[in-house]
């Protein structure tokens, strides 16, 4: 029975250190060949962009400035006839009218009868001189010869000279008429648009009632309240951007500048020309820039900037492909790029699509000329065991 025992002893002994050692054999591995490294599935990226780098542009250097769309010149047309009726008006606001075109129609039969009279007046005189000039005449040739007295004939002669006055009075009175005549009809004094009408049918006008405003050659001009210190950097020529309220964007150009400032604003004009438009009246409030030059600076495309709580920022991709907020001053903005003035390092990598669905530390891929994408790169790396090789074969 002891010895039984004893057997059962050793046996389990046997098992007990058999099985130490192959614990101990599965785990004491050469380093050469007990651990193999793997890249567990890292931290997934969350899209892939696309980046870009500053670039250099020239961007204009401008002048903002306001102002008021006015007429270049205003001609104010008005009546010269003297208390006749007006009996048509031609013209509304807002037409354009010719040089010579009719606007507006007095009665005339007034003043066509005091024509006639004066040319009746005139053929009274011409007989009345032909009369005269016959007597001075014949006195004349009877000077030497003593039949008529020199008085008489001094008579005559001055009879003739008077006659003649006569002539020429009666005609002037006969211009004046026909003077008269031609002021009943009011025509424009140049080619513009009508701003303005107060004429009435039916009204009996003084000489000096104004009938009618006209923009001259229909040319308006931007009168820009520029401040003193900016007033001299412009000149005439310059181009410059104007925005009407509710309008289009027009071009026009320096066309003088003013010669004073005005002491209360601080403020000088300058004189813009403008095209043609079917948006800007006179009146009109504007915006407008002045293009001074051109200047190389550092720029994004707009799409790249992003506006948070007041700043711009962009995202940056560092080379981890990690994305990096990073706040940054603009400046002039031109088509779909804006000027970039300070926070960014030309070799930046910047995303250009997609930077407002991105917060700062996100991993990203980006997309490359191809079409594939570059990989963000592990951050950590892990170990896994394989079984030992019992045979030594390293």
């Amino acid at each position: 029975m002891k010895t039984s025992n004893t057997l059962e002893i050793s046996a389990a002994a046997i098992l007990v250190v058999t099985a130490a050692i192959t614990f101990v054999l599965a785990w004491d591995v050469p380093v050469t060949h007990a651990q193999e490294a793997t890249v567990p599935s890292a931290k997934q990226s969350s899209m892939t962009v696309v980046v870009a780098t500053p670039q250099s542009a020239a961007l204009p250097v401008r002048i903002s400035a306001n102002g008021n769309i006015l007429a270049w010149q205003e001609a104010s047309i008005g009546s010269e006839a003297n208390g006749l009726r007006l009996i048509e008006v031609k013209v509304n606001v807002g037409d354009s009218v010719r040089r010579g075109q009719a606007l507006a129609i007095f009665a005339s039969d007034t003043v066509e009868a005091e024509l006639a009279q004066s040319r009746a007046a005139v053929a009274e005189a011409e007989v009345a001189l032909a009369e005269a000039a016959a007597n001075a005449e014949r006195a004349r040739l009877l000077t030497e010869s003593g039949a008529l007295s020199a008085q008489l004939i001094l008579q005559y002669l001055s009879a003739e000279r008077t006659a003649r006055a006569r002539l020429d009075a009666a005609k002037a009175v006969e211009k004046m008429q026909q003077i008269r005549l031609t002021h009943t009809r009011v025509t424009a004094p140049d080619d513009g648009i009508i701003s303005a009408r107060t004429a009435t049918v039916g009204a009996v006008l003084p000489s000096g009632q104004e009938l009618f405003r006209l923009i001259r050659g229909s040319r308006l001009e931007w009168r820009a309240e520029v401040a003193a210190t900016d007033l001299a950097k412009l000149k005439a020529g310059q181009k410059v951007s104007i925005t009407p309220v509710g309008g289009d964007v027009i071009e026009g150009r320096v066309r003088m500048l003013a010669p004073a400032i005005d002491i209360q604003t601080r403020n000088g004009l300058a004189y813009v020309d403008l095209p043609r438009s079917e948006t800007a009246r006179a009146g009109m409030f504007a915006r407008g820039e002045f293009e001074i030059h051109s200047a190389d600076v550092m720029t994004l495309p707009q799409s790249a900037v992003q506006l948070r709580e007041g700043f711009s920022y962009v995202i940056q991709v560092g080379p981890d492909l990690k994305t990096i907020q990073t706040k940054i001053k603009t400046g002039r903005r031109s088509n779909d790029r804006v000027e970039i003035l300070e926070g960014l390092d030309k070799n930046a990598r910047v995303i250009v699509s997609g930077a407002a669905f991105l917060s700062d530390g996100d991993l990203v891929h980006i997309a490359t000329k191809s079409g594939a994408a570059i990989p963000a790169t592990p951050s950590s790396t892990s170990l896994r065991f394989m079984p030992a090789n019992r045979g030594g074969t390293p």
